[in-house]
């Protein structure tokens, strides 16, 4: 395949010399076009404590490149005495408004404080956009509406970072997570706290907001979504279990399955955020029967994030009374002590059939469609946040289906966010990836690459006995 190709490099925020830092960042697309919209943390300094405000760069696409507006603090986007932390936007395509959701924090209270004291300080908040994000209304605060009682059990939370999703049915979605407070000792003081990713979700267009139920049973974190095939909703998410860990939904977010480790995707030394965007495969991997040509691995019931529902998809096809996922819980994680462990239905529902539903009920035979690929962006240096590496997973189900990295990036690079751009001309579709970056730290810059499958298909490695990334010279990335 020869040398891998990078692509060119844009640094739309720079560390600057009086100190003040960007981190976190996020990206959408707003079409036509698409518009652009570059987010991150203005910081005081590189540490989360001293997180102040969030900040936009607007891009506009033309003729294959993009040309970028001038940085803009966005005032509208906090709470008095709080600081505004990871930006999560999120695209309604029916009224064309951005929600950017984002947390309040009070004052510089730390996280790991939160989470050893069991005293939450974040608000949910959000601020909306009908102009491609060129005006702003006021900040809208959320916790009570969405969490409710449930947020006296959470010594923290936060949103992303990075972007939602909007899904077939119009629901829109906020990834997020939480450290649930599963036990306490006396005086106050946590005994245990665990963390698990979970979305928050709209069925009206944004008029309100609600809080799906937890992943339950391994710790998860910082996390993405995406819509795969089978109508399920596919959740991936930073762990501190050395490997990723994903999760299926089949009720679009308001519940999830078990979640499993991803043994190909491992984490760094202390973990870090990684993203994922979803895309119709191309035309050209459909054989002419129409029907998906799998990749190698792939058997006729793919291995997946939980193991009931591997077992359900074949009791289904065998046309035994299986076939059953439960209906919730909602806002409420089952901790059943051993994080590692996955509980049986008894466990969950206490054996009470009436609150499953059956899994053929949502996987019922419907006109065929083209499935559904992944791609994911995450820091391929197992010891330190090293080198932004780019997978493709044709067969998201699967999570041997992973490719080795295309590393666009070589060198300290730190948390991104993916975006589908659709066609760009000369290519059939298009990407941008907006990540941390730096010559000695991952939080000097924040740089735009962008790419073209055509690209992702010519550059990552495809198959197991291909060298992994660690032998392979790579390139940096060119400025533009």
């Amino acid at each position: 395949m020869g040398a891998p190709h990078v692509p060119g490099r844009t640094v739309l925020f720079q560390r600057e010399r009086t100190g003040l830092t960007y981190r976190v960042p996020a990206l959408l697309p707003v079409p036509p076009g698409p518009t652009l919209l570059a987010f991150a943390e203005q910081r005081l300094s590189p540490d989360d404590s001293h997180a102040h405000r969030l900040v936009l760069r607007r891009g506009t696409l033309a003729g294959g490149s993009v040309r970028w507006d001038a940085l803009r603090v966005l005032e509208t986007a906090a709470l008095d005495e709080h600081r505004s932390m990871n930006p999560c936007p999120v695209l309604d395509a029916g009224s064309g408004t951005i929600f950017l959701f984002f947390i309040a924090v009070l004052g510089h209270t730390p996280e790991a404080v939160q989470i050893a004291t069991g005293r939450n300080a974040a608000r949910l908040c959000c601020v909306t956009s009908r102009d491609t994000g060129l005006t702003w209304g006021g900040a809208r605060d959320l916790t009570e509406e969405a969490i409710g009682p449930a947020v006296q059990d959470w010594a923290t939370f936060a949103v992303g970072p990075g972007h939602g999703v909007q899904l077939p049915s119009g629901r829109l979605l906020v990834p997020a997570y939480t450290y649930h407070v599963d036990r306490r000792e006396c005086f106050g003081k946590i005994c245990w706290t665990s963390p698990h990713s979970f979305a928050f979700y709209s069925d009206d267009h944004g008029h309100t907001w609600h809080c799906g139920g937890l992943v339950p049973n391994l710790r998860s974190g910082e996390c993405q979504l995406a819509a795969v095939d089978g109508g399920l909703l596919y959740c991936n998410a930073r762990s501190p279990l050395g490997s990723r860990v994903q999760a299926l939904s089949t009720d679009e977010g308001t519940s999830f399955l078990p979640g499993e480790l991803v043994p190909t995707l491992a984490e760094t030394a202390r973990g870090c955020q990684g993203s994922i965007v979803g895309f119709p495969a191309p035309l050209l991997s459909w054989p002419h029967s129409e029907r998906w040509w799998p990749s190698p691995r792939s058997t006729p019931y793919p291995p997946c994030p939980c193991p009931g529902l591997q077992d359900s998809l074949r009791e289904d096809a065998q046309g035994t009374p299986g076939g059953w996922v439960p209906r919730g819980p909602f806002c409420h994680p089952q901790p059943w002590g051993d994080a590692t462990k996955q509980p049986g239905p008894e466990a969950e529902l206490g054996g009470d059939r009436a609150a499953w539903i059956p899994l053929y009920s949502m996987l019922s035979a419907a006109p065929p469609q083209r499935p559904i690929w992944l791609l994911y962006s995450h820091p391929a240096g197992r010891r330190a946040r090293l080198h932004m590496g780019i997978r493709l997973s044709r067969s998201p189900l699967d999570f041997h289906s992973w490719t080795e990295p295309w590393v666009i990036y070589e060198g300290p690079s730190g948390y991104s966010d993916l975006a589908n751009l659709g066609p760009v001309p000369g290519e059939a579709l298009a990407f941008a990836c907006l990540f941390e970056s730096g010559a000695r730290a991952s939080y000097e810059d924040i740089s735009f690459c962008m790419f073209s499958l055509r690209e992702v298909l010519e550059n990552v490695p495809t198959s197991s006995e291909l060298p992994s990334c660690k032998d392979k010279l790579w390139g940096h990335c060119c400025p533009s």
